[in-house]
């Protein structure tokens, strides 16, 4: 397991190749698998900003493609260094493929950082499991659970 200080140290290595003319705010992320590995990922802006990608989805990107699915941290840190978490959508896509009690760390500056889980953060992810309970009511199963 890589040290907490030294994750948040490859997110904030990640952060200087950031491509934000736009918002002029970096961000990176240090993503572990559960084999130990890290992949970083840093923000690169779009000036269509729905084309823009957020550190953590290219940090998710570069581990998928390589074959990982499995998460166990993940480092979070801006240049401002004012304890960013990751926004909603990044939430979700973490979600797509670590569990709640994913470690989510943020880093304050120095030697400071909060962490959180990713279920405190995201307490209600969008699921397989809550797609298959909404498509069992649509289909007039009121449990979800697909027996009548």
């Amino acid at each position: 397991m890589t040290d907490e200080h030294d994750l948040v140290g490859r997110a904030r290595e990640a952060l200087e190749d950031a491509h934000v003319p736009y918002s002029e705010y970096r961000v990176g992320a240090a993503l572990e698998t559960a084999d130990g590995s890290v992949y970083v990922g840093c923000n690169i802006e779009n000036a269509n900003y729905s084309n823009s990608l957020h550190a953590e989805e290219v940090a998710i990107a570069e581990a998928v493609k390589e074959g990982h699915r499995a998460f166990e941290r993940v480092a979070v840190s801006s240049g401002a260094r004012d304890g960013v978490t990751p926004c909603g959508m990044c939430r979700q896509t973490l979600a797509e493929f670590a569990d709640p009690g994913l470690e989510v760390i943020c880093d304050e500056g120095g030697d400071e950082t909060s962490t959180y889980t990713l279920g405190e953060l995201l307490p209600n992810a969008i699921s397989t499991e809550t797609l298959s309970d909404a498509e069992a009511r649509r289909a007039g199963d009121p449990d979800g659970d697909d027996g009548g």
